[in-house]
């Protein structure tokens, strides 16, 4: 089998886009993620088809096999323990670890990943509160959490994930506070959709397009210490 970095990055794109909206994905959605040539994404994609990694219907688009999925969440599990190992070991900003594991993932031995994983404890969540899946690859369970930008004034809850595709974001997101396992309250919104929370001690706004890539869950119904039990704050 090919498992060239490109054929696991196109993998992993096609489960994240399965992940986020179901199967099939289709191409340009695909290609638009990778920022690629759409015609450079068919061509990768005529290979996996080839392998029996993915499915295709024609007009429809692509789903993973299988066999294609165990690949994208083997690339996965290394690149989250990767951005884990970055973030509490060598001491990345959790804006950092991401594009830093991208460029690790292909080039790790099982071995490596093994002694990565008993290292860190097996931690079961990475920097961004994001699963990490476990050694049997078993595809993460796909948690319900609502995004921060549904909630309303008054609601109490517990910042459980939150996106890493934008650096800028993370990095200011981390400046004030606001990490997996912070507990916040909505104190305002705004008409122009500038959320004001209640961090700790202190009050931050936080722009309704920086809400929307945050997940949470209700004060209460924040019990699982997975999401912050390899750090305190990020």
């Amino acid at each position: 089998m090919d498992s060239s970095p490109v054929v696991e990055d196109t993998l992993k794109t096609i489960y994240h886009l399965q992940q986020e909206a179901g199967p099939p994905v289709s191409t340009s959605d695909i290609a638009d993620r990778l920022d690629k040539a759409q015609a450079t994404v068919t061509s990768t994609l005529d290979r996996l088809e080839a392998q029996g990694l993915i499915a295709r219907e024609p007009y429809h688009g692509s789903e993973l096999t299988d066999d294609g999925k165990t690949v994208a969440v083997e690339v996965l599990r290394h690149h989250r323990l990767l951005e884990t190992y970055l973030a509490d070991h060598l001491d990345y900003p959790w804006e950092q670890v991401h594009e830093e594991a991208d460029r690790l993932e292909h080039h790790i031995s099982e071995e490596f990943e093994r002694r990565l994983a008993e290292t860190l404890e097996n931690p079961r969540r990475d920097p961004h509160g994001d699963p990490i899946p476990s050694e049997d690859l078993e595809p993460p369970n796909q948690d319900p959490m609502t995004p921060l930008s549904a909630c309303e004034v008054g609601d109490r809850v517990v910042i459980t994930r939150v996106s890493d595709r934008n650096e800028n974001d993370l990095a200011y997101l981390a400046d004030v506070g606001i990490t997996p396992g912070t507990a916040v309250r909505i104190v305002d919104i705004a008409p122009f959709g500038m959320l004001t929370l209640a961090v700790d001690d202190t009050e931050q706004a936080i722009p309704e397009g920086v809400a929307t890539s945050i997940r949470v869950t209700p004060v209460n119904d924040a019990d699982d210490s997975g999401s912050v039990e390899h750090r305190g704050d990020a």
